[in-house]
């Protein structure tokens, strides 16, 4: 690791636009040595706040702490940023020095009962101070986290609270570090390409250049995504190279292997029951719904439940037609996607594969996804080539808003490598706050694959919903206006927070954006509109297997973090603890596997969603409600945007979510759209 603490660009406020890291001077060994510093300082300015004499008031107990902070606030962004998507040996090699340091950082000052007895003295004196209500809801918010955390315990159940955090940072550290090797080591080697007829040329030269950086020069690997299903399932004519593709894909980190995840999964559920029993739940998933929008496991799993039926049904409707098609031979998992494009070939005259040519992913961008932006809230977006990213195949945009003014910053890293975990997602380098006078800065990562020199980037219809939906968190980050950090971007309730992401899917088949992106590559030629009716027509079908394997995982979560601390101690088998799980809400049919299996199952074993998997679907309750009503006065025009931006994702984390949909749509939500938009009606 360099030592680069002579000069280290990270201790002072970069002076690139929008505060964005530069890191064209940032090397590996700044990190630590920044970290050290930052959590110095954090430590003081806490300490002032907290053995303050004076008598606790907003400005001198809430407010000081929202602008504690500053340096380990962009150090952390900096870092964490770089964490996910360009992990190389030395990032990894800080980032398990450094998470035990995180934790014991962050519960330092979560239960500092001195602090604790501050903001309780004035969440108590609420009703007479003259707050602002996005400075009354600082207040309870903070208050709640608080107590969520473990301020109100005693010092000996403090010490054991702190203990359990640390050890969960280096084990969730440890699945992530092992997802990412196991996923490198099982991707599939090629030797015949015969092997990979139904591919396109942007896939082989992909795959070709993938077997060259690994030594393996006249082969062909193809590298895995995060999920189970693997997008060249639907493609392959070989079975036998389908097979192969998803064994690799479900086996990742699984026993046996050199980078098992088995144990860590078991002892990941074990100490997140017993820390959630320590501060006074049943369960982890009881911990973590009590301060959701869902309220309780019990809500999530009813809804599961209901859902779980019809779709499973669904499913076996699905599988019966592909059974028709597959002749003697019984369909297995790695039949579906390929059975299923040739079942939409039949009933809707749709080759999903053959759209490819339509998506090319420099015209996807700029006329549809910044396209609808500009022509829903009129924003404008011009290439920064002059501002650096963490990754040469990083670009960056500024965002200019509808009145000409600066909005802030969009990084998009599109390709996948192995450096950077699977998946597709946002976060946010810089938070807008007024209070710290920051505009935000924000980033979507994907995992398309990069096809080989002088080849286009023809994406799937999977990818341009993706890149759809990851730019809806972009939006949101982008337009929170805040005045506290705590607020800013997408600081909202995790089972809320993929609701404005999902509803800008909504843009892909809406006609005057597709007419503009779904354009051939070599032609010109639009996608033509019979094949867009088709696509319309098709858009419920394979509901039932998506919702199923999407379930399934959403199941699977809560089953996990349903445990008390004694019965996930008992739990010796993860895979036959996994089997049973599924067949309790019968969703274990082994032709429709679940989306993600324990021991890759990175959202609830490294990222941010334990037990809150299901906010997936909670969410979208919301999303199709929305959807309705966007349908029902006039869609994609300014009006409906500004509305949309004003009053959900302009007010950030500053007031209640479902507060802020009521002011939005008038009402709750309703779920018959959803229902209707599954298939699950009836």
């Amino acid at each position: 690791m360099t030592d680069a603490t002579a000069f280290n660009p990270l201790l002072a406020p970069s002076p690139l636009p929008y505060g964005i890291p530069d890191y064209a001077a940032i090397e590996p060994g700044h990190y630590l040595p920044a970290f050290t510093q930052a959590f110095a300082e954090h430590r003081a300015e806490i300490e002032a706040i907290a053995s303050s004499p004076d008598e606790p008031t907003f400005a001198n107990t809430v407010e000081a702490l929202e602008r504690a902070g500053d340096l380990l606030d962009r150090v952390s962004r900096a870092f964490y940023t770089v964490n996910s998507a360009d992990a190389t040996s030395a990032i990894q090699e800080i980032e398990e020095t450094l998470a035990p340091l995180m934790s014991a950082h962050a519960d330092a000052i979560a239960l500092d009962g001195r602090l604790f007895a501050r903001i309780t003295a004035i969440r108590d004196r609420l009703d007479e101070l003259d707050l602002t209500p996005e400075q009354r809801r600082l207040v309870e918010r903070l208050h709640i986290e608080a107590a969520h955390a473990g301020a109100a315990l005693d010092d000996a159940a403090k010490e054991r609270l702190t203990a359990l955090n640390a050890r969960l940072s280096v084990l969730t550290s440890r699945f992530e570090k092992n997802l990412l090797a196991d996923t490198n080591d099982l991707a599939v080697v090629v030797d015949d390409v015969a092997e990979l007829d139904g591919l396109g040329a942007g896939e082989l030269s992909a795959a070709a250049d993938a077997a060259r950086e690994r030594g393996l020069d006249g082969t062909h690997v193809i590298t895995l995504t995060l999920f189970t299903g693997h997008p060249y399932l639907a493609s392959l004519t070989s079975r036998d190279a389908r097979r192969r593709l998803l064994e690799a894909s479900r086996s990742r980190a699984h026993r046996g292997n050199a980078n098992d995840n088995s144990e860590t999964v078991r002892e990941i559920v074990r100490l997140r029951a017993e820390r959630a029993e320590l501060l006074g739940y049943a369960s982890h998933a009881a911990y973590v719904t009590s301060d959701e929008t869902a309220g309780t496991p019990e809500a999530v799993q009813a809804l599961l439940r209901e859902l779980a039926v019809p779709a499973a049904r669904n499913a076996q409707r699905e599988k019966a037609a592909l059974q028709r098609i597959a002749g003697d031979a019984p369909v297995e998992a790695h039949d579906w996607a390929f059975l299923t494009e040739k079942v939409r070939q039949a009933e809707y005259d749709i080759d999903t594969a053959a759209l490819r040519p339509w998506f090319e992913a420099e015209r996807v961008l700029h006329d549809g996804v910044f396209r609808a932006a500009q022509e829903l809230y009129g924003l404008a977006f011009r290439e920064r080539a002059d501002l650096p990213g963490y990754h040469p195949e990083v670009r960056t945009f500024e965002v200019i808003d509808a009145d000409g003014a600066p909005l802030g910053l969009y990084l998009l890293d599109l390709y996948t490598r192995d450096t950077k975990r699977g998946g597709a997602w946002m976060n946010s380098l810089v938070a807008q706050s007024d209070l710290r006078g920051t505009r935000p800065v924000v980033v979507n990562n994907l995992n398309v694959v990069k096809p080989g020199a002088g080849q286009p980037t023809l994406l799937t219809l999977d990818n341009v919903t993706t890149l759809f939906h990851e730019f809806g968190h972009a939006l949101h980050g982008l337009f929170a206006h805040v005045t506290y950090p705590h607020f800013a971007g997408t600081a909202v309730h995790r089972d809320f927070v993929e609701f404005p992401s999902q509803v800008n899917e909504m843009w892909i088949l809406w006609p005057e954006i597709l007419a503009a992106y779904a354009v051939h590559h070599e032609t010109g030629e639009p996608l033509p509109a019979e094949v867009v009716e088709r696509l319309r027509a098709s858009e419920a079908f394979n509901k039932g297997f998506e919702t199923s394997e999407y379930l399934a995982a959403a199941w699977l979560d809560q089953a996990w973090h349903s445990l008390s601390s004694a019965e996930a101690a008992a739990v010796t088998d993860v895979a036959a603890f996994e089997a049973a799980a599924l067949a309790e809400i019968g969703l274990d049919d082994p032709a429709v596997p679940t989306r993600y299996s324990s021991t890759y199952f990175q959202h609830v074993f490294a990222g941010g969603y334990s037990a809150g998997y299901y906010s997936y679907i909670w969410a979208e309750v919301l999303d199709a409600d929305t959807v309705e009503w966007f349908r029902e006065n006039g869609g994609l025009v300014r009006a409906n945007g500004d509305r949309f931006r004003s009053r959900l994702l302009g007010v950030g984390g500053a007031k209640d979510p479902l507060e802020a949909y009521r002011d939005f749509r008038g009402r709750d939500a309703d779920i018959a759209p959803l229902l209707t938009r599954r298939g699950l009606g009836g």
